[in-house]
């Protein structure tokens, strides 16, 4: 177990900040997912983008439309955050720079209702579950939260969470054998069109991408899964894709919260916080889920 700075500073890694001057621009070819994944298009509708603002800078994650008002997503991107929350469910927010969410007129005080409802954009206000331990403790991870939307949602229909115990019906022998989707707005790891060839997770094109990814290790609040295939067919989270939905065949089992390894290269273990335990339902209930 890493020491609470350490998780917490990983974590950040899928919490992008949207430094869009380093970003990198656009590509010429159809985009992969995170490492190793698919454009989403239209196959997980539900997943949103969240715009927000933190300690003065503007950041990004993802969420699951959960219910007609209700986004699920991840605590840790709400630390220190100030201001409402916009929200897109676009499948394709812009294909090069800028990005399509003004600025808002004060980073220190985020969002106000009339600048997002000015941009056309969706509104809301997080909340996040009041045990969550900030990567202090795995056994009260709590990782959750949820983005209370002003006005319902009435053209996508809700993701469904996964029932209670779900992901404890996998046996232990068949979890290395058992693959999860994790969906989202993370970067895409690729080499830049100009410049060094290193592959870079870049933030343009920004769109909703998903990646199939093998279970590892099962806690009672976490799923990690294996980050270091070289199976093509898998991948990984990358910055931006926190808070994004983990499903297990068609229900949302999980929500991405943190890298353990080499997170700037988007290839490492990942862990989601599971949304098919006790302690996050019965929190969850309270919003009517």
């Amino acid at each position: 177990m890493r020491s609470s700075v350490s998780l917490r500073r990983l974590a950040v890694l899928l919490l992008a900040l949207l430094a869009l001057g380093t970003a990198g621009g656009g590509t010429t070819g159809p985009a992969a997912a995170s490492t190793n994944g698919t454009a989403d298009g239209t196959a997980h509708p539900a997943t949103g983008l969240l715009v927000l603002y933190a300690d003065g800078f503007r950041v990004r994650c993802s969420g699951a439309l959960v219910s007609p008002t209700v986004v699920l997503s991840a605590a840790h991107c709400f630390d220190d955050a100030v201001g409402r929350v916009a929200v897109s469910f676009d499948s394709v927010i812009a294909e090069e720079p800028p990005l399509p969410v003004p600025a808002a007129a004060d980073p220190a005080a985020g969002y106000t209702d009339a600048e997002l409802r000015a941009a056309g954009l969706r509104s809301g206000t997080a909340v996040s579950h009041p045990q969550y331990s900030h990567f202090t403790d795995l056994d009260t991870w709590n990782d959750v939260a949820v983005v209370v939307l002003d006005q319902p949602v009435t053209t996508i229909t809700p993701a469904r969470l996964a029932p209670l115990g779900s992901l404890d019906t996998i046996a232990k022998s068949q979890l290395s054998a058992t693959v999860f989707r994790a969906v989202g707005y993370g970067a895409e790891v690729r080499k830049p069109l100009v410049g060094p060839q290193k592959a870079t997770p870049m933030t343009y094109p920004l769109l909703r991408r998903y990646v199939d990814m093998p279970g590892q290790k099962l806690t009672p609040q976490v799923l990690q899964t294996n980050g270091t295939s070289t199976n093509d067919e898998f991948g990984e989270t990358c910055v931006g894709d926190s808070g994004g939905p983990v499903y297990f065949g068609s229900t949302i089992a999980a929500v991405t919260s943190y890298s353990n390894g080499s997170g700037e290269k988007c290839r490492s273990v990942q862990g989601f916080q599971r949304v098919d335990v006790r302690a996050t339902r019965d929190w969850l209930a309270t919003f009517g889920l």
